[in-house]
């Protein structure tokens, strides 16, 4: 079978704007697969922070990224066979995935492994660059946002939920120099492509946002048998 006849949703957006809880939902909703993207760059990060690794070494940084020995099971995350789901949500973790994912080697030793998650029955995946470079045919892209306010008060009531003392102020201003980070970095920065639908979620329950990307991918789907 032609693997590009697999279908494929990407949700791309900004930190903390709901992407990833939207793709699992849709996900389970339509029995594909699910690849959080974000997650692999801040495994890199996690090793990179374990080992010592100056950040300026792109050769050993690429190396971790090549060889990473993970697997994504049961909504767990696995690292050498040790879960790290929770490790690699730290803010410390997720500022340095940012600046790794600048890195054009550390990008490229990471596409073959993204694409690999394309199978059958489907794939929804999230991150920064589904839509725009790793999935580039997908049939349906998606960029989420919500106002920065709004995301740093989500991000502050997940961490609150795991009992993370957390201050908003601090993290909108993290969330602000993550977007500006993503957005202007060189290689395949964060941007809505010119055939993604904007959904703004910051006003919209989860439930709200999760039948929005429905409707349309069974609009298209749709269209398609047509």
């Amino acid at each position: 079978m032609n693997i590009h006849t697999i279908p494929v949703i990407t949700i791309d957006g900004p930190s903390a704007s709901g992407k990833g809880t939207i793709a699992q939902l849709v996900a389970r909703k339509l029995g594909f697969h699910y690849l959080d993207s974000g997650a692999l760059y801040r495994l890199v990060a996690l090793r990179t922070l374990q080992s010592c690794i100056d950040i300026d070494n792109i050769a050993q940084l690429t190396d971790i990224a090549r060889k990473l020995n993970t697997v994504f099971k049961d909504n767990q995350i696995y690292l050498d066979g040790k879960i790290v789901t929770d490790d690699i949500r730290s803010e410390q973790c997720g500022n340095l995935a940012s600046k790794l994912a600048a890195h054009s080697q550390v990008r490229a030793a990471l596409i073959e492994r993204q694409r690999a998650f394309r199978q059958l029955p489907g794939l929804v995946t999230d991150g920064r660059d589904m839509g725009s470079v790793i999935f580039p045919d997908a049939n349906l892209k998606i960029f989420l946002t919500a106002s920065a306010e709004i995301r740093a008060q989500r991000r502050h009531n997940q961490l609150i939920e795991k009992g993370i003392s957390a201050n908003i102020a601090d993290l909108l201003q993290d969330i602000i120099e993550r977007d500006e980070r993503d957005s202007n970095r060189s290689i395949a920065p964060l941007q809505q492509c010119t055939d993604a639908r904007l959904l703004d979620t910051s006003s919209l329950t989860i439930s709200q946002a999760q039948d929005s990307v429905l409707t349309w991918y069974n609009e298209i789907c749709a269209k398609t048998s047509a």
